[in-house]
């Protein structure tokens, strides 16, 4: 018993273990706003630390933002972007700019990129541009997507996404493609599940959904 001990001990304890929201994170632009959703597990090494976690993380009123890789980094980011963006609207004596918001994310995550890991898809709506996308992977790297996807169980569903997007969707059907897309990550994905929670974006602000029952597909 001692020397098993030893061995979790010397390699795999999984109690000193990063946290980390890699998982399943989505956001897509629709006639109107944007839909934000993430699965709600995190992970510790192998161990799940948390089953009903919330990655949706307010910045403002009218942006939040999607995290994947540790919980601690993108954690520390957001609340840091949201401070600035606080001090900026207030001199502005608006509501700021999502790519405003995205700037200041890609500024921090390129600058420390050797020190964070972070993926970040920033989303939200302003009287400008309405609802947009900034996605933001580990590296610092911005780029504004009509449709995004992140964390470890993006890869197994690039192929859905690109042949069901299509740009200006209703609200439904919007909020519809990404609860599927993010359905059929987590059926795939080890590090991926627990619930689906959304967010709906648009010129009221935002709309806060979880979907428990999850849409079933194809089981042998």
């Amino acid at each position: 018993m001692v020397s098993v001990m030893n061995q979790m001990d010397n390699g795999n304890d999984w109690r000193g273990a990063v946290h980390s929201t890699g998982t399943s994170i989505m956001a897509a632009e629709f006639d109107g706003g944007v839909v934000i959703g993430a699965d709600s597990r995190t992970t510790t090494g192998a161990y799940i630390a948390n089953r009903v976690a919330d990655k949706l993380t307010k910045i403002t009123d009218y942006i939040y933002c999607c995290r994947s890789g540790s919980a601690a980094d993108t954690q520390a980011i957001a609340d840091i972007v949201g401070y600035h963006l606080n001090f900026h609207g207030m001199e502005l004596g608006e509501n700021p700019l999502v790519e405003v918001g995205a700037a200041i994310f890609r500024e921090l995550c390129y600058n420390y990129r050797d020190s964070l890991m972070a993926g970040i898809l920033v989303a939200g709506w302003d009287k400008r541009k309405g609802g947009q996308i900034y996605s933001i992977p580990i590296g610092g790297m911005c780029v504004r997507q009509p449709v995004s996807i992140g964390g470890s169980g993006s890869s197994y569903v690039y192929g859905y996404v690109d042949a069901h997007y299509k740009r200006n969707m209703s609200k439904d059907e919007c909020v519809k493609f990404v609860t599927n897309t993010l359905a059929l990550a987590m059926s795939r994905d080890g590090s991926s599940g627990g619930v689906i929670r959304l967010g709906v974006i648009t010129e009221n602000g935002i709309e806060r959904r979880v979907v428990t029952d999850l849409p079933k597909f194809f089981e042998d």
